[in-house]
């Protein structure tokens, strides 16, 4: 059995996931709460039947609450709504550290982990400006100022862990650090890829540039990475009286950054003026855009590493199906159905 505060610290986590207060949880398990708050304050042990049925109304694996040396989880920025509930926080760092725990786990068996993170050093002098900023990671990454294809590729081959997880309502992405100072990035899997793109950006500001800087300087280093500014004036011109859709969309599909997003872009250039950028956010309002944006929706991103590794563990032996069940947090079967392409659609994204 699990050291009394490790099994604690896991009951805490899987609680936190289900949204349950102690009162409710031993109301559905039928002991008492003073049990159940012994048990996460390492004082108590559960027996064999009450482990079970804990697991069973937490909806958790009897072999997660069993798991040694729980993640934590630092540092933690969120791209969210202001006025987030702390029990959501509570809900998506107890997912976010149950996925880094099952990642870190397959890239031990693999013997593959991820290259140490090449981020700028603490030290090191930081420009103040999102756009110069962006434009130094870029060139410390050697992205030139061309359009990302894939920006998980970009920051895995960086040293950067990423996931796709259903975070709660609330929250499009996070960004934080665990153990030595690993840096990860989650985002929601249920949006458009534009959408995952900005997100991805944005938290690698969080990451790669240093705390207390405005909320919507991140913003400005999530659009200045995703399309530099050089960049940004060959496609549109230094400036600009009207924008169209029809380019918008064009220059949308080619740098997967949002038609809001490049109206942005062309306002914080100054390549086109306050009416015209105005004249544009009106109309994204009043049609709708700002959830679901005209023409076909930007390719999602893929965080594919997660699923190779593990079904390469499977493949060669190393595991069998039902341990890798419970890396893969759910049925072996249902994991090869999203994540293996056999003819049929991208499928869905489930936590990886």
């Amino acid at each position: 059995m699990l050291p009394g505060h490790v099994l604690g610290s896991r009951l805490r986590s899987a609680r936190a996931r289900a949204r349950m207060s102690q009162r409710e949880l031993a109301r559905r398990t039928g002991l008492s709460a003073m049990a159940i708050s012994k048990y996460e304050r390492g004082r108590m042990l559960p027996g064999s039947a009450s482990l079970l049925r804990l697991a069973e109304v937490l909806g958790v694996g009897v072999e997660y609450l069993l798991r040694p040396d729980p993640v934590a989880v630092r540092a933690v920025a969120y791209r969210s709504h202001p006025r987030l509930p702390a029990a959501a926080r509570r809900q998506a760092e107890a997912l976010v550290a149950d996925w880094v725990e099952r990642y870190r786990e397959v890239e031990g068996l693999a013997g593959m982990p991820l290259p140490a993170p090449d981020l700028p050093p603490k030290d090191a002098p930081t420009p103040t400006d999102p756009e110069q900023a962006a434009l130094v990671l870029r060139a410390r990454w050697g992205l030139g100022d061309e359009p990302i294809p894939s920006m998980v590729t970009v920051l895995e081959e960086h040293g950067i862990r990423v996931g796709f997880l259903p975070l709660p309502d609330g929250i499009d992405a996070m960004s934080f650090r665990v153990a030595n100072g690993e840096p990860c990035v989650v985002v929601r899997a249920d949006v458009p890829g534009d959408r995952q793109r900005f997100s991805l950006a944005h938290e690698l500001g969080h990451l790669a540039w240093p705390a207390g800087v405005r909320e919507g300087d991140y913003h400005r280093f999530a659009a200045a990475f995703l399309v530099p500014a050089p960049s940004a004036r060959r496609a549109l011109g230094d400036h600009r009286k009207r924008l169209g859709l029809d380019e918008l969309l064009l220059l949308k599909r080619a740098w997967g950054l949002s038609i809001r997003g490049w109206v942005e872009r062309a306002s914080e250039l100054a390549i086109v003026g306050r009416r015209e950028a105005g004249r544009w956010r009106h109309l994204i309002r009043t049609e709708g855009w700002v959830d679901s944006e005209p023409g076909p929706p930007y390719p999602p991103e893929r965080a594919d590493r997660f699923a190779l590794l593990l079904v390469r563990l499977v493949g060669e032996g190393m595991i069998n199906e039902r341990r890798a069940a419970e890396l893969a947090g759910v049925s072996w079967r249902r994991f090869l159905e999203v994540h293996v392409p056999r003819g049929g659609g991208d499928g869905e994204a489930v936590p990886a």
